[in-house]
Formats: C-alpha cells, structure tokens, sequence
C-alpha cells in the first residue's frame, strides 16, 4: 500500500536516487550470500550453507495415505467395504486411527481407479458389480496377458523361469490361509514378475491395475471366481505348473495352462 504521495520534484529525486553503499565488509558478505544461491540453485555444492532438516512430515503424510490406501484395498478385497454402501472420511479415519486427509487422498485414488464413487457430502460409495464385469475383465487380461507368456516363453532360458519358483510357491501358501487379500497380493506378484521379464513397465503397470480390479468383490458380497479356499489353492497350482512347463521349455502345455487360467481367471 503506498504510503502517502510526493511532489514531481520529490518524486523524481527518489526515482533517480542513487543507492546507498553497503559499509565495508557488507558486500563481500552479500556477494558470497548470493553466489551460495545460485550455486543451490544449480544444485551445487557451497561452503557455509545451512543444512535444512529432511522433510520428514511430507514423508510421513505420504507414508501415512500409502498404508491408508493398501489397508482399504486389502478391506475391499476382504468385502469388509461392502459394494453398494457409502463410508465417510472421518468413519474411516476412526476405524484406522488417523486423520481424515490421509483417507479422503486414498479414497480419491480408489475413485480414479473405479473402485468407489464420490457421494456429495457424504462420502464414497463403492461400486457395485455383476458377473459381465468380471468376465469383461477376464477377457481384457487373457488379450494382454496370453500373447505376452507365449512369446516370452518361446525366448525366456530356463534358469530366469526358474528364479521366479519363490513367487508361485508363494502363491501356494497364500491360498493355504485362505485369505483372499493375502493370496490376491501374491497373485499379482507372480504374474507382475512374470510380464516383467518382457521389458515393458507400462504392460507391468496396465496389467497389474487390471488384476486388482477383478480381485473387487461382486455385488450382494459374493467374491470373484466364488473366492473359497479350495478354488485359490487350485488356481495356485496352476502357477506352478504352468512354471514348470516354461522351465521344460513345453510350449504346447504352457499355452493350454495359459488358456485354462484365464479362463477361470477370478
């Protein structure tokens, strides 16, 4: 805010002032100030310059929304978040012991991926899903996926196949507990590192949204592919035979148990 107005003469005194100096010393301490600033702006390294704290807040909020977002995933997989209902920010934030930022941030992510809707003023509702959906999903993963591990398993040595023998035994135990969000995270993985070895992150990346979204329960609760713990321990199995005709190198196997598994994919 201006401060009151000068005459034209005043004014131009004060337009064409001269500085003052800075007293001895004082430009040399400027100078080096200022040559510090550039050189940190540039990313350099320079002498004397304060070392600022790690942003530990920043870290720990987004630290905070990843748990958040991995925990209502797990609760979606779960049906603990039941299709057709509508959950708030702040219930949420009490049901997990933190703060409503966090939630709404992950719940916003789960809302850009189609897992829930945003409800004015009220929340989210998660979405609501029939048997075409998932079907329409199974086919979508069978187009990328298939063509993918018939190729790789045409160029793939054996030894690479069998270091991924950890990640479907894996798969195995998983569907052993009977947890639906256990064995759908060991799922991903195996089929994750599988598509990996084609070199091609954003397949990794399209594939691994694909899977997660058929792991969403159904509408009235039921799980995909009916979820029990018989029908997980046999699509595991199939991972381990399907790794096993990829290390014997049986491309006639391999692309009836690639079939047979996107077939049944949950």
């Amino acid at each position: 805010m201006k401060q009151g107005t000068q005459g034209s003469a005043g004014t131009a005194r004060s337009r064409y002032r001269v500085p003052s100096q800075p007293a001895a010393g004082e430009a040399d301490r400027r100078r080096d100030a200022g040559a510090a600033t550039e050189g940190s702006a540039r990313g350099e390294h320079t002498h004397g310059e304060p070392v600022l704290p790690r942003p530990r807040p920043a870290v720990q909020r987004s630290s905070v929304r990843g748990q958040v977002l991995a925990a209502l995933r797990t609760a979606l997989v779960t049906g603990d978040l039941r299709p057709g209902e509508v959950y708030s920010g702040p219930v949420l934030a009490e049901r997990y012991g933190v703060s409503a930022t966090p939630v709404r941030e992950a719940m916003q992510q789960l809302a850009q991926e189609g897992a829930v809707e945003v409800v004015p003023n009220r929340g989210f509702r998660v979405v609501e899903r029939g048997p075409r959906e998932l079907a329409e999903l199974a086919e979508v993963r069978a187009l990328i996926e298939v063509p993918v591990m018939l190729r790789l398993a045409r160029t793939v040595p054996a030894e690479r196949w069998a270091g991924l023998r950890p990640l479907a035994e894996a798969t195995v135990r998983a569907a052993s507990s009977g947890c639906r969000a256990t064995y759908a995270e060991a799922d991903r993985a195996f089929h994750s590192a599988v598509l990996a070895l084609a070199g091609n992150q954003q397949l990794v990346g399209v594939a691994e949204e694909l899977h997660r979204r058929a792991q969403w329960p159904l509408a009235g609760g039921g799980a995909p592919g009916g979820g029990t713990r018989a029908e997980l321990i046999a699509d595991a199995h199939e991972h381990t035979a399907l790794l096993d005709a990829l290390i014997a190198g049986d491309l006639d196997v391999v692309r009836t148990l690639v079939g047979e598994h996107f077939n049944g994919a949950e």
